[in-house]
């Protein structure tokens, strides 16, 4: 990793990384509202059986909570309650006794397919209608380049 501290004022970072903080939050807590409002699902209600679906259905809490930018800890309550609502299920791994796979029930297939449509068309609307193609492109290949030295969970 190189230091490119002296390429840049501290003001000039200091405002970017205030303005990322900025859109982050803004943007996740008007989608949080939005979904709530029109769903009844929170974003973690809405993101476990989303993240389900994309891998088949079921995964592994540690997969699960990769996934979702968690700990496997941080997962145990949220599924819980998720299987509280019967939208997904838990049972032991069959190779490993210690691990927990989570799955969808038929409620929980179902309502990322209601939802996934709302949730999208907003944040296209929120985050994608603003910038231009180009722009777009900036912001993917620097939030690549920002995470590429970090590592979650």
């Amino acid at each position: 990793m190189t230091n490119s501290w002296p390429r840049f004022t501290r003001a000039r970072w200091i405002a970017a990384w205030l303005a990322l903080l900025r859109a982050h939050a803004t943007l996740v807590r008007k989608l949080a509202v939005d979904l709530v409002e029109v769903t009844g699902l929170t974003l973690g209600d809405y993101d476990i059986p989303a993240q389900l679906v994309q891998a088949g259905d079921a995964l592994r809490m540690t997969e699960l909570a990769e996934r979702a930018y968690s700990s496997r800890s941080g997962m145990t309550g949220p599924v819980d309650s998720l299987v509280e609502a019967g939208l997904v299920s838990r049972a032991e791994a069959e190779a490993d006794g210690r691990e927990v796979v989570v799955a969808l029930t038929d409620l929980g297939v179902s309502r990322p397919k209601e939802t996934a449509p709302i949730h999208i068309r907003r944040v296209a609307q929120l985050f994608v209608g603003p910038l231009d193609g180009q722009e777009l492109a900036v912001v993917e290949g620097a939030m690549k380049k920002v995470t590429r030295n970090c590592t979650f969970g």
